[in-house]
Formats: structure tokens, C-alpha cells, sequence
């Protein structure tokens, strides 16, 4: 499995050619809800040029990594209205949206989704603000767990439903999601139910 990165941390980050030569930074993540994927990202120029018209598809997408998203020329940018075509930011459709279990448990709120680096670009869990059936105690002291995907993803206007297996075990950090992701014995995980 490729590295995990939380999708948020990508805002900002540069994209490059595999020769060197920076072409933008990225704006927002665009998803595919019912593919679980991402589909691309939208741009910002380089200082205070603003949002660019053109956009970047994940079929152009050489790597992804924590510290650049690498491509091999700008060739592969397509305007960004054809980009979003069917398709929404991580921002607009996910981040703070209510996270429920098929079975209807609340579970708590959208911090940030986990998507696989490399090449992958897969969904594969989200950091969620546990509500207090979850993390019991004052607000400002919740904390936030990691939650894999499960092999199923609805988002249903401003809520994530995941099957209820997959809430059965949490982690606190981006390496025990991994572990769990991987079946890894040992890692840190814990139990909602």
C-alpha cells in the first residue's frame, strides 16, 4: 500500500513537472463519490496569481507525494469546468459533513478524508470529530479518529453513511490506519461499538 496523506494537506502544494519546472499549486481536491477516487485538482497559480482556468486530471498525474504532485508536462491540464463536470470538491461535498452508519449511528463529523499517495489516489478512510457517544467529555477536548472506508462509500446530501463494520475499529493517527488497513497485528486501534 502506498502512503497515507490526509487530502486537506494537499491544498497548496506544488505541482511540477517531472523536469523541474513549477507549474501551480493545488486549490481543492475534486472527488468521485461513488468511485471512492480522486478525479483531479483544481489550480492556483504560483504567488497571487488566483485560480486558473485550467485544471488537473488524475489521468495526468505522474506521483503524488508529501512534498509535490509531479506530472510530466503541462499537456495533461484541461480546462477546469470540464474537470468538474459531474464532479465536486472534497471542501464542498465532504469536509464537516455528518458521518452515520447504515445502521444509523451517529458517528461524528468529516475533519479531513485519507487518500492513498503514489499513484493510487484511492479513498480509503477519513479523520472524523467523534461525537460524544464516541469520545465522551467537553467539546474542545473530543478527539479525532481515523475510520477506513469499508468497501462501500454513500454520501447522501451533507452525510457520509459508512457500513457499520467499518466503525467497528478506529485508530488515532495516520500510521494505525495503515496498520489497520493493512490487518498489521499489534496496531493501535480501538473499538466504538
Amino acid at each position: 500500500m502506498n502512503e497515507l496523506m490526509g487530502a486537506r494537506s494537499l491544498t497548496t502544494r506544488p505541482v511540477v513537472t517531472l523536469g523541474g519546472d513549477a507549474v501551480a499549486h493545488v486549490k481543492d481536491t475534486v472527488f468521485d463519490g461513488s468511485a471512492g477516487r480522486i478525479t483531479g485538482f483544481t489550480l492556483s497559480g504560483r504567488g497571487l496569481s488566483g485560480p486558473m482556468k485550467e485544471g488537473l486530471p488524475w489521468s495526468a498525474v505522474h506521483a503524488l507525494g508529501h512534498d509535490a504532485v509531479m506530472i510530466r508536462d503541462r499537456l495533461g491540464l484541461v480546462s477546469t469546468a470540464l474537470l468538474m463536470l459531474h464532479q465536486e470538491t472534497l471542501r464542498a461535498r465532504l469536509l464537516g459533513a455528518s458521518v452515520l452508519t447504515d445502521a444509523g449511528t451517529e458517528v461524528g463529523t468529516v475533519l479531513d478524508v485519507v487518500v492513498e499517495g503514489g499513484t493510487g489516489g484511492r479513498v480509503v478512510g477519513f479523520r472524523v470529530a467523534a461525537n460524544r457517544r464516541f469520545a465522551p467529555g467537553p467539546a474542545r477536548h473530543r478527539r479525532s479518529l481515523y475510520v477506513a472506508r469499508g468497501p462501500a462509500l454513500a454520501v447522501a446530501g451533507r452525510a457520509l453513511v459508512l457500513p457499520e463494520d467499518a466503525v467497528r475499529h478506529v485508530a488515532d493517527g495516520l500510521p494505525g490506519l495503515t496498520a489497520l488497513l493493512g490487518g498489521v497485528p499489534g496496531s493501535r486501534r480501538g473499538s466504538l461499538s
